[in-house]
């Protein structure tokens, strides 16, 4: 990316900025089904629930709640993508001397910037109610590491439908099954008390693979090849969605 480029996505970067500091509500709406959840499963269903990881049940739980967290808040990025469309924000700013990529880099970087802010409530509330990680600083930064990538590859996920959607709620609903993939894996309970089918599924998709890696590292055990595995999936994704997404974006401003 040029420093042209770099400057003007700086400036598009602000101005979203700006628009959600004026509604908070997107944070605090993206927020509020993580915290219900960690609620209802802590208190709840907690105490009926073995992991076997010797930890407690808040702490083992919040991989999955975080993961959850992500997958709500990039449904506003298409939502935001959508209504600059549908307003004619593109087609102005391609009239003027700015670098084409800068508007769509700059949703990106807002949804980057609000899941953020969201991870952080939501961890600071999993404090509160238990959480007590042993992970180390290296840990942490790697933790960060694969929270930040997988927030870049659902945001490019999240891309596509906001530059393709025909409705405001097609341009959301894709969130839907991505809210529902960690219920489906080791985010809740261990794979190994679900039947057949439903194991074998859950115990293939990337996301419990991605779970397993964030609680090894916050409880400071050895992540083995879930790491590995995890970061295989997510690559592959961000990669596929990206090209998807600026072959997309093109053919929108041609």
């Amino acid at each position: 990316m040029s420093t042209h480029a770099i400057a003007d996505t700086s400036a598009l970067l602000g101005r979203s900025l700006r628009h959600i500091t004026r509604s908070m509500d997107t944070i605090i709406t993206t927020t509020v089904m993580p915290i219900a959840f960690l609620l209802l499963f802590v208190y709840i269903f907690g105490g009926a629930i073995a992991t076997g990881s010797g930890t407690n049940y808040a702490t083992y739980l919040l991989p999955g709640i975080l993961l959850i967290t992500v997958a709500s808040g990039v449904a506003y990025t298409a939502f935001r993508l959508f209504q600059d469309l549908q307003g004619g924000i593109f087609e102005r700013f391609q009239s003027m001397p700015i670098a084409r990529s800068s508007v769509l880099w700059a949703h990106v970087l807002t949804s980057m910037v609000a899941n953020l802010a969201s991870l952080l409530i939501v961890t600071i509330v999993a404090f509160v109610m238990g959480f007590r990680p042993t992970a180390g600083p290296l840990a942490w930064l790697a933790i960060a590491g694969i929270l930040a990538l997988f927030t870049l590859t659902l945001t490019w996920i999240a891309v596509i439908p906001g530059l393709t959607a025909k409705t405001v709620d097609g341009a959301s609903a894709f969130s839907y099954p991505l809210i529902f993939l960690p219920f489906i894996s080791s985010a809740f309970v261990p794979t190994a008390t679900m039947p057949g089918p439903v194991r074998w599924f859950a115990e293939h998709q990337p996301v419990t693979s991605i779970v397993n890696s964030l609680r090894s590292l916050m409880t400071g055990r050895g992540v083995g090849s879930d790491l590995w595995v995890a970061l295989a999936w997510l690559v592959g994704a961000l990669l596929v969605a990206y090209v998807a997404a600026m072959l997309i974006y093109r053919r929108r401003l041609s």
